[in-house]
Order: structure tokens, then C-alpha cells, then sequence
């Protein structure tokens, strides 16, 4: 049975922060609770990013991706991307699963919230022991970069993120990707500043890492070269972190390519192999850029998938 956790509860912070404290006043959700096993989980939403919805399939004919756009009632030439970022508890370590896009990129300015929404759930950034990154675009890297979070983060942090993202980022090859023109130059500059920030508190693993009891990091590739998932399993239940192995096309259109993979082709393979496997196991899914929470579960739909997202638990 997956419960409900209320986090202000299990802080040293008083109910009232949860309930009073900054953020509180927002008109939509923005933080969703619950235990898997003996783990603590919080899914927080850093808000949401306009990009053109050409990038969502950029091997689909226009007219195709323009039918699937209208037929889920989204906009034919905008949309808003969610950004879902991860909080867990194991024992005595807080881990954080990505961390945003951050507050250094003006023109976007409904992302970068999850410190003011980690904030409002009772969450000291102090209290945060280690940072699992799934890979390092900007809008999972960025929140490391704000200087009021660089400040309260722990000295002794650990950043965990596959040896194959590390080395990529060095010398980073767009060759295969489609993104919008000025992404490319500020996915690099984002990383370079990072990797200059926390090089030192970096924790390098090669294809899958125990970061706490239950919590596993593993690298699939294909989004990225050294793009990861973190798998969270306890008492008999599962629930995978994915990341950006998945978009909400990707279940009817799993072979539709993203123009942000480094890779397209791998990332159908990785992408199929992921989904086949949650749906054998009936897992719990969360996702980066699917809808706020985006927890669910994934069936097999023929050569595709059917998303079945969870009901809310109150």
C-alpha cells in the first residue's frame, strides 16, 4: 500500500511551513507525497518550459505531429513542458534526484521554483546529503547554480552522475540533435560552469550505483551518452525515476525522436526496453517532462504503450 507522507511532519520544521509557508498561495500543485516501502518520495515541480513542439518529434511528418498535438488538446507551435524533480529519504540521507532549470536563464521565467517549493514542503537544503543527476542539460543541472541554494547546500554534498556524462560534456557533439538554435551554446556554458562548481564533490559511477538502501542509480544512455534512471525499491514495491527517457508522446510514439537526444535511435532502444520493463512489473513511473505529478504505471498497447496515470491519494 503506497501512503501518503506528510513531509512537514518528518522535519524539524513546524506543520505550519507546510501549510503557511512560502508558496502556499499558488494556484496550482506543486508538491505530491508518498512512501514506497520504507522510502520517503516527493515528486516537486520546478514549474514548466515553453519550447516549440517540433521538438517532440522531429522524425514525425508535421502533419502527423500536428494531429497527435490536437487530438491531446495541446497547441499546435508552443508548449509548456513540465519539470518534475525528485526528493528522497533512506535512513538518515535526503537525496535529491535532479535539481532544475534554476534562475540564470531569463526567459524562462515559471522554472527554476523547486528551491522556493522544497522551501515550502519543510525541506532544508542543508538537510540534503546527495544529489543524483539522471543527466546534465541545463534544466537539471541548473538549480545547483543559484547562489542562495550554493549557499545552504552542505559542504560535504555528493553528486552522483555516470563517468560517461562527465567525460561527454567535455567536448559535447550536437551532430544528431534538433534543438532550437540557441540551446546548444547554453547546454555547454551551463556545464562547463557546473562541472567548474562541483568537479570536487562529484561521485563518478560507470553503468549503476547504490547511492542509498533502495535507492540505485543506473545508466542507460541514448538521451544522453551517460543519461541515467534511478530506481527506488522497498518492501516489495518499485517506483522508477526516468528522467527524460520519456515525453508524453513516447508511449503511442515510442520511435518518434526527440530533437534534445543526443542519440535518437539508442533512445528508442532504451526507451522501448524501459517501458517493456515497467510494464511487466507494473511499477510506479515518474518522469521529468511528463504532467505534473507523473506518477502512473505503463501497459503494452500492441507495438506501443498506454499511459495510466495514478490517482491522487489524499
Amino acid at each position: 500500500m503506497i501512503q501518503r507522507v506528510n513531509y512537514a511532519q518528518r522535519s524539524p520544521e513546524p506543520i505550519e511551513a507546510f501549510i503557511h509557508g512560502p508558496g502556499a498561495d499558488e494556484l496550482v500543485p506543486s508538491r505530491y507525497a508518498l512512501r514506497v516501502g520504507q522510502l520517503d518520495v516527493l515528486v516537486i515541480s520546478d514549474g514548466v518550459l515553453p519550447l516549440p513542439t517540433g521538438t517532440l518529434a522531429t522524425n514525425a511528418a508535421p502533419s502527423v505531429l500536428a494531429a497527435w498535438l490536437e487530438d491531446t488538446f495541446l497547441p499546435p507551435d508552443l508548449f509548456d513542458w513540465p519539470l518534475n524533480v525528485l526528493v528522497v529519504r533512506s535512513g538518515d540521507q535526503t537525496i535529491l534526484v535532479d535539481a532544475g532549470l534554476g534562475g540564470q536563464f531569463p526567459g524562462f521565467p515559471r522554472a527554476g521554483q523547486f528551491p522556493l517549493r522544497l522551501q515550502a514542503a519543510g525541506i532544508d537544503l542543508a538537510s540534503v546529503t546527495d544529489v543524483v543527476l539522471t543527466h546534465m542539460h541545463m534544466d537539471h543541472i541548473g538549480g545547483l547554480l543559484v547562489e542562495e541554494v550554493k549557499r545552504r547546500l552542505r559542504p560535504d554534498l555528493r553528486i552522483h552522475v555516470a563517468a560517461a556524462e562527465v567525460a561527454f560534456w567535455a567536448t559535447p557533439d550536437f551532430s544528431h540533435t534538433d534543438m532550437p538554435t540557441p540551446v546548444p551554446d547554453v547546454l555547454r556554458s551551463t556545464a562547463r560552469q557546473f562541472l567548474n562548481e562541483y568537479r570536487g564533490q562529484l561521485r563518478t559511477f560507470d553503468t549503476e550505483h547504490e547511492v542509498a538502501p533502495g535507492v540505485v542509480a543506473r545508466r542507460t544512455g541514448g538521451h544522453t551518452p551517460g543519461h541515467s534512471v534511478v530506481c527506488l525499491e522497498s518492501a516489495g514495491e518499485r517506483l522508477t525515476f526516468l528522467g527524460d527517457a520519456i515525453f508524453p508522446v513516447g508511449f503511442e510514439h515510442p520511435d518518434w525522436h526527440n530533437g534534445f537526444e543526443h542519440d535518437p535511435e539508442e533512445s528508442v532502444r532504451v526507451r522501448v526496453r524501459l517501458l517493456r520493463e515497467a510494464a511487466a512489473t507494473g511499477e510506479l513511473l515518474v518522469a521529468t517532462h511528463l504532467p505534473f505529478p507523473s506518477i502512473g504505471r505503463v501497459a503494452v498497447d500492441g507495438e506501443a504503450f498506454r499511459w495510466v496515470a495514478g490517482y491522487w491519494d489524499y
